[in-house]
């Protein structure tokens, strides 16, 4: 009680730990492979001389990377033989996250769902540079490759990326009006409005790992289509729902609530006012990451 530090918080692993787990995140897309690197990374990092690392931060980037590599490759062939659509796992985030704008959109579903279409080296190199600004050097030596070899992979997946992005930049007071529109209108079950807020081309994907009764095991295409879809689900409920507003990755997002009991948690691509992209999460396992807030950090 004499008012000393701590010595376990001053461990350079707990000072930087939100980095190193929004670095495992945004590689892998899911909290839970992320805690699961960083419990890895946290021994190996014990058995570290400390005495020779010369820039801590730079070291622990490096574990967590190849760590997460090590997962992706893992989980990649997993994902493969998932049940209908696989989409990243959302998390309960601060508003606050939207403050930094990089990493609000690299943390958005609609950008982790473009990084799922990179090669597991592709999407480390992307992250670690055009996220964290990590110099060639140092990203070399965290995937193995010279820094030769890393300017081309950040090349290619840079101009990956940009050809599948969202096509319109929309800031954070425009996105949380449309995404409150959509809000009320499922709230209420009034399916015009629903169809008002809706880009006519929208599409729609729902995450259920066949977990879930009734829940969309593909894509679906086109305003009128979501919105049937919206309203036959509707007619199935013989108890109560709620539709109220949410913070997942940064962004104004929706939680359903049937029952009392959290169903889904639904994330949106906005353009030119309506919604282009829908982004829901039904598989309860998925859903778990959403009972408590998670600090992101760059």
């Amino acid at each position: 009680m004499n008012g000393s530090p701590d010595p376990a918080s001053e461990d350079p692993f707990v000072v930087h730990r939100g980095l190193l787990f929004t670095v495992a995140y945004e590689i892998l897309g899911s909290a839970a492979d992320a805690e699961d690197v960083l419990q890895e990374s946290w021994l190996r990092w014990a058995d570290v001389d400390r005495g020779r690392v010369h820039d801590p931060r730079a070291y622990l980037v490096r574990i967590v990377t190849r760590q997460s590599l090590n997962q992706l490759r893992t989980v990649s062939r997993r994902r493969e033989e998932y049940v209908g659509p696989w989409l990243p796992e959302p998390l309960l985030t601060s508003p606050d996250v939207a403050d930094d704008v990089v990493l609000a959109e690299s943390v958005s579903l609609a950008m982790l769902t473009v990084l799922e279409t990179l090669t597991p080296t592709e999407r480390a190199v992307f992250v670690l540079r055009e996220v964290f600004d990590v110099p060639f050097d140092e990203i070399a030596d965290a995937v193995d490759k010279t820094a030769a070899t890393v300017r081309q992979i950040a090349h290619r997946a840079r101009d990956h990326v940009a050809a599948r992005r969202p096509r319109v930049e929309v800031d954070a007071s425009e996105h949380d009006r449309v995404v409150r529109r959509f809000i009320a209108a499922l709230d209420s079950g009034d399916m015009q409005g629903l169809m008002d807020v809706l880009a006519p081309d929208v599409v729609s994907t729902t995450h259920s790992g066949g977990l879930v009764r009734h829940a969309a095991r593909r894509p679906l295409f086109g305003a009128d289509r979501v919105v049937a879809f919206l309203r036959g689900s509707i007619a199935k409920l013989d108890i109560a729902y709620r539709v109220s507003a949410m913070t997942v990755n940064g962004r104004l997002a929706a939680r359903i609530e049937v029952g009392g009991v959290l169903m889904a948690a639904v994330s949106f691509e906005v353009e030119d006012g309506r919604i282009s992209r829908v982004f829901s999460m039904a598989n309860p396992r998925k859903l778990e990451a959403l009972g408590a807030e998670t600090l992101l950090v760059r």
